[in-house]
């Protein structure tokens, strides 16, 4: 049993470790995914913050224009399906970049195909895992000395509504996405005594190049960054954007029906 003592001690410490919301200003702040869709969004938006931004990709056309754009950006090209790419990226920013303090995991990719008829399967499953969840834990793990060392620190991951009620044609896409969020709840868990703070931005579907051609209402990029920013100036750590909310109290009344509702998306 849990004695008082223990927990007014620990609530103390809670309270006098994170007593402070967050800034959105005057930070150093590495995004993955940074040419388009959300990533390009978040860019945007921060960019006029005072912020120093750190933005990847693997294609370096893309961050050139990038650059041409917003041209303060420090841009690094990395392949986030690669390991030696990821590992030297870490290394990259150890090295030059001390005074990062938040990190933002955007990228991701989708790979719809049904498993009974699809012949390229070992790479797909392989590199859907490697770029939307083993690379974020990577970086947040090679990274996570520094965030410790500065202030105002913070690890964001992006993960899906899918997370909650998978659709059939994206196995792997909603898996990852659950597994980024079941570790981004157990990584808040690790460091909810120290100085970094751990976000996660839940969307529904997202006008990107990924949801091109799908049906659905979606919610833009500009809506999606703009409700992230209210909530992490607000120390507000799950991000519930577009239909999320619905679906996730729909999900707590009749998971099955929630299941329904996104199965066949």
């Amino acid at each position: 049993m849990i004695s008082k003592n223990y927990f007014l001690h620990n609530f103390s410490n809670l309270l006098s470790k994170n007593t402070h919301c967050m800034k959105i200003s005057k930070n150093v702040i590495l995004i993955t995914g940074g040419t388009s869709g959300i990533g390009f969004e978040l860019v945007k938006q921060l960019y006029n913050f005072d912020n120093i931004l750190i933005v990847t990709s693997s294609n370096q056309e893309n961050l050139d224009k990038l650059k041409s754009l917003f041209p303060n950006i420090i841009t690094l090209v990395c392949d986030l399906s690669d390991n030696i790419s990821v590992r030297n990226l870490i290394n990259k920013i150890l090295n030059d970049y001390k005074e990062i303090n938040i990190i933002i995991n955007n990228a991701g990719i989708q790979n719809n195909y049904s498993w009974t008829d699809e012949k390229e399967g070992y790479f797909k499953i392989e590199n859907e895992i490697s770029i939307n969840f083993t690379s974020p834990t990577l970086i947040i793990y090679g990274l996570l000395p520094l965030l410790l060392s500065n202030q105002n620190s913070a690890v964001v991951n992006v993960s899906s509504a899918l997370a909650f009620a998978p659709k059939k044609s994206a196995p792997i896409y909603c898996g990852t996405k659950a597994a980024i969020h079941i570790m981004t709840k157990a990584l808040r868990y690790q460091l909810e005594m120290s100085s970094v703070k751990v976000f996660e931005i839940i969307p529904s579907l997202v006008d990107t190049p990924m949801a091109k051609g799908r049906p659905g209402e979606k919610v833009s990029p500009a809506q999606v960054v703009k409700d992230f920013l209210i909530s992490f100036e607000n120390d507000k750590f799950e991000i519930n954007v577009g239909k999320t909310k619905f679906l996730r109290l729909i999900q707590r009344i009749s998971p099955k029906f929630a299941d329904n509702l996104l199965k066949n998306g």
